[in-house]
């Protein structure tokens, strides 16, 4: 039976940066046919200067790119300028080395070809949304203090740079705090009904635990066998 699920009714403004001209012209003509506003890059040198230049919600990005590859473009973005835009990785590198690679340069989102179009959208969808500020609250958990307004993260008053999705894991966590938060509550909240492969929310959580802890400590995000996820104060 064909899925029928509802996209919601609104329009971004995407860039692709991808070599393969069929590739990018396949995903081109799907968002263009749904509304959405596309600009392309064939290079990473031209996809670098369209990221930081263009007003984009968000960025489909190859890893193997002539000039710069994906893994270098993102992590320029995020750490050389101020620029915020979510980036999705859609790429045939499938080993976990290569998604904690992706993850640890900024990525925040990694989709692997050959893909679904209609799920490529709803992951946009939901990268996009994600991105729009909370400008209400701050939240603490022990020595972990987030302002929602400005997505910022620190612990013990030094900044932790994390991105959108880690980001996003941490609000949830924090939230919960000192409950646990199952890994099926997580990747429903990360990506709705496109559940990806069991790889990726760990990949998420490692990541997290990477930029949040302190070596010498014991990690503040806890494992709960065959639960999910809780947050030590």
């Amino acid at each position: 039976m064909k899925n029928t699920k509802k996209i919601p009714h609104e329009s971004l403004r995407v860039l692709i940066v991808e070599d393969n001209q069929d590739v990018a012209c396949n995903i081109g003509d799907y968002l263009e046919d749904k509304g959405h506003i596309v600009d392309f890059a064939m290079d990473g040198v031209t996809g670098l200067h369209l990221a930081v230049t263009l007003p984009l919600d968000v960025i489909v990005l190859d890893i193997m790119l002539p000039g710069i590859d994906g893994f270098s473009i993102c992590r320029r973005l995020r750490e050389e300028t101020d620029k915020a835009v979510p980036v999705l990785m859609l790429t045939a590198k499938d080993t976990l080395e290569d998604k904690l690679e992706g993850f640890d340069s900024g990525t925040d989102d990694y989709m692997l070809k050959p893909f679904s179009l209609e799920e490529l959208e709803a992951r946009l969808f939901a990268l996009a949304r994600r991105a729009k500020p909370d400008t209400k609250r701050i939240i603490e958990v022990g020595k972990v203090k987030v302002d929602l307004g400005q997505r910022l993260v620190t612990r013990d008053g030094a900044h932790v740079k994390l991105n959108r999705t880690c980001f996003q894991i941490l609000v949830e966590l924090m939230k919960a705090a000192p409950g646990v938060v199952s890994r099926a509550d997580l990747e429903h909240m990360l990506w709705s009904d496109y559940k990806p492969d069991s790889d990726v929310l760990r990949s998420h959580v490692y990541a997290l635990r990477k930029a949040l802890d302190h070596p010498e400590n014991e990690s503040l995000i806890e494992t709960v066998v065959g639960v999910g996820f809780r947050m030590r104060a």
